[in-house]
Protein backbone atom coordinates (compact mmCIF):
# COMPACT_ATOMS: atom_id res chain seq x y z
CA UNK A 1 0.00 0.00 0.00
CA UNK A 2 1.45 3.08 -1.03
CA UNK A 3 2.39 5.87 2.29
CA UNK A 4 0.16 9.04 2.43
CA UNK A 5 1.89 11.99 2.40
CA UNK A 6 0.86 15.66 3.60
CA UNK A 7 1.91 19.04 3.37
CA UNK A 8 3.12 21.00 6.01
CA UNK A 9 2.38 24.25 6.50
CA UNK A 10 3.82 27.22 8.47
CA UNK A 11 2.01 30.08 10.30
CA UNK A 12 1.89 32.35 7.10
CA UNK A 13 -0.29 29.43 5.23
CA UNK A 14 2.92 28.57 2.75
CA UNK A 15 4.23 25.23 2.38
CA UNK A 16 7.33 24.33 4.44
CA UNK A 17 7.61 20.74 3.31
CA UNK A 18 5.84 17.26 3.41
CA UNK A 19 5.32 14.50 6.15
CA UNK A 20 4.29 10.79 5.85
CA UNK A 21 1.18 10.07 7.27
CA UNK A 22 0.91 7.13 9.57
CA UNK A 23 -1.25 4.32 9.22
CA UNK A 24 -3.81 5.32 11.72
CA UNK A 25 -5.46 7.52 8.68
CA UNK A 26 -6.01 4.67 6.52
CA UNK A 27 -8.59 3.53 9.12
CA UNK A 28 -12.08 2.87 7.29
CA UNK A 29 -15.53 5.32 8.54
CA UNK A 30 -16.92 3.61 10.95
CA UNK A 31 -19.99 6.14 11.96
CA UNK A 32 -21.77 3.77 14.30
CA UNK A 33 -18.69 2.53 16.37
CA UNK A 34 -17.82 6.44 16.62
CA UNK A 35 -21.13 6.94 17.78
CA UNK A 36 -20.87 4.01 20.63
CA UNK A 37 -17.56 5.16 22.09
CA UNK A 38 -19.21 8.95 21.94
CA UNK A 39 -22.17 7.88 24.35
CA UNK A 40 -19.60 5.73 26.18
CA UNK A 41 -17.89 8.83 26.91
CA UNK A 42 -20.48 11.17 27.90
CA UNK A 43 -22.26 8.51 29.95
CA UNK A 44 -19.27 8.76 32.81
CA UNK A 45 -20.27 12.56 32.98
CA UNK A 46 -23.99 11.26 33.97
CA UNK A 47 -24.66 11.48 37.45
CA UNK A 48 -26.67 9.10 39.48
CA UNK A 49 -29.94 10.41 40.82
CA UNK A 50 -32.96 8.33 43.05
CA UNK A 51 -35.81 9.49 45.26
CA UNK A 52 -36.27 8.09 48.66
CA UNK A 53 -37.62 5.27 48.72
CA UNK A 54 -40.69 6.74 51.50
CA UNK A 55 -41.59 9.70 48.87
CA UNK A 56 -45.52 10.04 48.69
CA UNK A 57 -45.73 7.21 51.80
CA UNK A 58 -45.94 8.67 54.65
CA UNK A 59 -49.64 8.69 55.29
CA UNK A 60 -52.39 7.38 56.73
CA UNK A 61 -54.36 6.58 53.79
CA UNK A 62 -55.78 3.25 52.99
CA UNK A 63 -58.74 2.32 50.49
CA UNK A 64 -61.92 1.55 51.70
CA UNK A 65 -62.33 -1.24 49.12
CA UNK A 66 -65.95 -1.96 47.70
CA UNK A 67 -69.12 -1.30 48.43
CA UNK A 68 -69.80 2.61 49.35
CA UNK A 69 -70.12 3.66 45.94
CA UNK A 70 -66.55 5.85 45.63
CA UNK A 71 -63.43 4.69 43.84
CA UNK A 72 -60.73 2.18 45.35
CA UNK A 73 -58.13 5.19 45.83
CA UNK A 74 -56.50 5.31 49.16
CA UNK A 75 -58.31 7.78 51.00
CA UNK A 76 -57.01 9.72 54.36
CA UNK A 77 -58.75 8.75 57.46
CA UNK A 78 -60.72 11.85 58.68
CA UNK A 79 -61.39 13.40 55.93
CA UNK A 80 -61.88 11.49 52.98
CA UNK A 81 -59.07 13.32 50.31
CA UNK A 82 -57.22 10.67 48.46
CA UNK A 83 -53.46 10.03 48.79
CA UNK A 84 -50.83 7.71 48.31
CA UNK A 85 -51.97 6.67 45.04
CA UNK A 86 -49.64 8.00 41.79
CA UNK A 87 -52.23 9.74 40.26
CA UNK A 88 -53.12 11.97 43.88
CA UNK A 89 -51.89 15.40 45.14
CA UNK A 90 -48.20 14.70 46.68
CA UNK A 91 -48.57 10.64 46.09
CA UNK A 92 -45.78 8.39 45.04
CA UNK A 93 -44.55 8.62 41.59
CA UNK A 94 -45.13 5.26 39.87
CA UNK A 95 -41.95 4.54 38.34
CA UNK A 96 -39.26 6.71 40.02
CA UNK A 97 -35.46 7.01 39.30
CA UNK A 98 -33.29 4.67 41.61
CA UNK A 99 -29.67 5.94 42.43
CA UNK A 100 -28.42 2.15 41.80
CA UNK A 101 -29.68 2.00 37.95
CA UNK A 102 -26.67 1.47 36.01
CA UNK A 103 -26.24 4.58 33.47
CA UNK A 104 -22.55 3.98 32.52
CA UNK A 105 -22.50 2.51 29.07
CA UNK A 106 -18.92 0.35 28.62
CA UNK A 107 -17.50 -0.69 25.16
CA UNK A 108 -14.38 -3.00 24.28
CA UNK A 109 -10.77 -1.75 24.17
CA UNK A 110 -10.60 -3.01 20.53
CA UNK A 111 -13.88 -1.05 19.51
CA UNK A 112 -12.85 2.10 21.60
CA UNK A 113 -9.48 2.33 19.60
CA UNK A 114 -11.35 1.11 16.41
CA UNK A 115 -13.16 4.11 16.76
CA UNK A 116 -10.61 6.79 18.52
CA UNK A 117 -8.38 5.63 14.60
CA UNK A 118 -11.57 6.10 12.56
CA UNK A 119 -12.46 9.59 14.10
CA UNK A 120 -8.79 10.45 13.39
CA UNK A 121 -9.04 9.22 9.92
CA UNK A 122 -12.14 11.05 9.21
CA UNK A 123 -10.63 14.74 9.57
CA UNK A 124 -8.57 14.22 6.61
CA UNK A 125 -11.77 13.67 4.34
CA UNK A 126 -12.92 16.16 2.60
CA UNK A 127 -16.62 15.35 2.32
CA UNK A 128 -16.88 14.16 5.16
CA UNK A 129 -15.52 17.37 7.24
CA UNK A 130 -18.03 19.10 4.96
CA UNK A 131 -20.84 17.08 6.00
CA UNK A 132 -20.63 18.52 9.86
CA UNK A 133 -20.85 21.90 8.37
CA UNK A 134 -17.42 23.16 8.45
CA UNK A 135 -16.53 25.86 6.45
CA UNK A 136 -13.38 24.40 4.23
CA UNK A 137 -13.47 26.12 1.05
CA UNK A 138 -10.63 28.31 1.21
CA UNK A 139 -8.51 25.90 3.95
CA UNK A 140 -5.15 25.07 2.54
CA UNK A 141 -5.23 21.01 3.17
CA UNK A 142 -6.96 17.89 4.80
CA UNK A 143 -5.42 16.47 6.78
CA UNK A 144 -4.00 20.06 8.13
CA UNK A 145 -0.75 19.78 9.35
CA UNK A 146 0.77 22.99 10.95
CA UNK A 147 4.74 23.49 11.88
CA UNK A 148 5.21 22.94 15.40
CA UNK A 149 5.87 26.95 16.15
CA UNK A 150 2.41 27.27 16.31
CA UNK A 151 2.26 25.61 20.56
CA UNK A 152 4.55 28.84 21.43
CA UNK A 153 1.72 31.25 20.04
CA UNK A 154 1.17 33.19 23.64
CA UNK A 155 -1.62 35.15 22.53
CA UNK A 156 -5.52 35.30 21.13
CA UNK A 157 -4.51 37.90 17.70
CA UNK A 158 -1.60 35.54 16.88
CA UNK A 159 -3.33 32.53 16.69
CA UNK A 160 -6.44 34.46 14.74
CA UNK A 161 -3.49 35.88 12.22
CA UNK A 162 -2.18 32.05 12.22
CA UNK A 163 -5.93 31.20 11.19
CA UNK A 164 -6.47 33.83 8.95
CA UNK A 165 -3.76 32.85 6.70
CA UNK A 166 -5.09 29.08 6.85
CA UNK A 167 -7.77 30.26 5.60
CA UNK A 168 -9.73 29.57 8.63
CA UNK A 169 -11.66 33.37 8.15
CA UNK A 170 -14.83 31.95 6.76
CA UNK A 171 -15.29 28.90 10.01
CA UNK A 172 -14.60 31.35 12.76
CA UNK A 173 -17.32 33.70 11.21
CA UNK A 174 -19.47 30.57 11.03
CA UNK A 175 -18.77 29.67 14.69
CA UNK A 176 -19.33 33.77 15.49
CA UNK A 177 -22.27 33.74 14.42
CA UNK A 178 -24.10 30.61 15.80
CA UNK A 179 -23.92 31.74 19.10
CA UNK A 180 -27.90 32.55 20.23
CA UNK A 181 -29.97 31.97 23.60
CA UNK A 182 -31.16 28.22 23.87
CA UNK A 183 -34.62 27.69 24.04
CA UNK A 184 -36.12 26.52 26.86
CA UNK A 185 -35.30 25.97 31.03
CA UNK A 186 -31.71 25.80 30.03
CA UNK A 187 -31.64 29.45 30.12
CA UNK A 188 -32.00 29.07 34.10
CA UNK A 189 -29.63 26.41 34.26
CA UNK A 190 -26.26 27.79 33.59
CA UNK A 191 -26.44 26.87 29.80
CA UNK A 192 -28.42 30.16 28.21
CA UNK A 193 -25.97 29.89 25.44
CA UNK A 194 -25.30 27.41 22.71
CA UNK A 195 -22.49 27.94 20.26
CA UNK A 196 -20.98 25.95 17.08
CA UNK A 197 -17.93 23.99 17.58
CA UNK A 198 -15.31 25.45 15.59
CA UNK A 199 -11.67 23.67 14.57
CA UNK A 200 -9.56 21.63 17.03
CA UNK A 201 -5.93 22.09 17.56
CA UNK A 202 -4.01 18.85 18.48
CA UNK A 203 -0.33 19.72 19.86
CA UNK A 204 2.08 17.82 21.75
CA UNK A 205 2.49 20.27 24.59
CA UNK A 206 1.00 23.72 24.22
CA UNK A 207 0.08 24.97 27.49
CA UNK A 208 0.93 28.60 26.11
CA UNK A 209 -1.32 27.52 23.23
CA UNK A 210 -4.23 26.69 25.47
CA UNK A 211 -4.39 29.87 26.89
CA UNK A 212 -4.12 31.86 23.72
CA UNK A 213 -6.77 29.89 21.48
CA UNK A 214 -9.31 29.87 24.70
CA UNK A 215 -10.13 33.45 23.95
CA UNK A 216 -11.25 32.81 20.81
CA UNK A 217 -15.36 31.10 19.98
CA UNK A 218 -15.18 27.29 19.02
CA UNK A 219 -11.42 26.86 19.25
CA UNK A 220 -10.30 23.84 21.29
CA UNK A 221 -6.37 22.72 22.09
CA UNK A 222 -5.88 19.35 23.12
CA UNK A 223 -2.43 17.15 23.56
CA UNK A 224 -2.48 14.44 21.49
CA UNK A 225 -2.12 12.04 24.50
CA UNK A 226 -5.19 12.98 25.94
CA UNK A 227 -7.11 13.10 22.78
CA UNK A 228 -10.47 11.12 22.51
CA UNK A 229 -13.65 10.16 20.55
CA UNK A 230 -15.51 12.67 21.49
CA UNK A 231 -13.10 15.59 20.54
CA UNK A 232 -12.72 14.45 17.23
CA UNK A 233 -16.47 13.83 16.61
CA UNK A 234 -18.75 15.97 18.52
CA UNK A 235 -22.01 14.66 19.18
CA UNK A 236 -21.65 11.49 17.59
CA UNK A 237 -20.56 12.91 14.04
CA UNK A 238 -17.49 12.48 12.68
CA UNK A 239 -14.75 14.92 10.81
CA UNK A 240 -14.21 17.53 12.99
CA UNK A 241 -12.07 20.07 11.25
CA UNK A 242 -9.00 19.56 13.22
CA UNK A 243 -5.67 21.44 12.83
CA UNK A 244 -2.20 18.55 13.42
CA UNK A 245 0.73 19.92 14.43
CA UNK A 246 4.47 18.24 12.97
CA UNK A 247 5.05 16.75 16.45
CA UNK A 248 1.16 15.78 16.82
CA UNK A 249 1.62 13.94 13.63
CA UNK A 250 4.92 11.88 14.40
CA UNK A 251 3.30 10.89 18.10
CA UNK A 252 0.67 9.47 16.32
CA UNK A 253 2.52 6.65 14.91
CA UNK A 254 4.10 5.60 18.10
CA UNK A 255 0.95 5.75 19.76
CA UNK A 256 -1.73 4.04 17.27
CA UNK A 257 0.79 2.71 14.65
CA UNK A 258 -0.91 -0.18 13.87
CA UNK A 259 -4.65 -0.06 12.89
CA UNK A 260 -7.97 -2.17 14.48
Amino acid sequence: MAQKTAEIFDLQGKSAGKIILPEVFSTPLRPDVIKRAVLAIQSNRLQPQGRDPMAGKRTTAESRGTGSGTARIPRLKGSGRAAFAPSTVKGRQPHPPRAEKIIVKNIPKKEAKLALTSAIAATAEKEVVAARGHKIQDVVGLPLVVDNAIEALSKAKEVEDAFASLGFDAELTRVKDSRNIRAGKGKLRGRKMKQALGPLIVVVDGKSLINAAGNIPGVEVTTVSNLNTEMLAPGTHPGRLTVWTNGAIEKLSTLYGETV
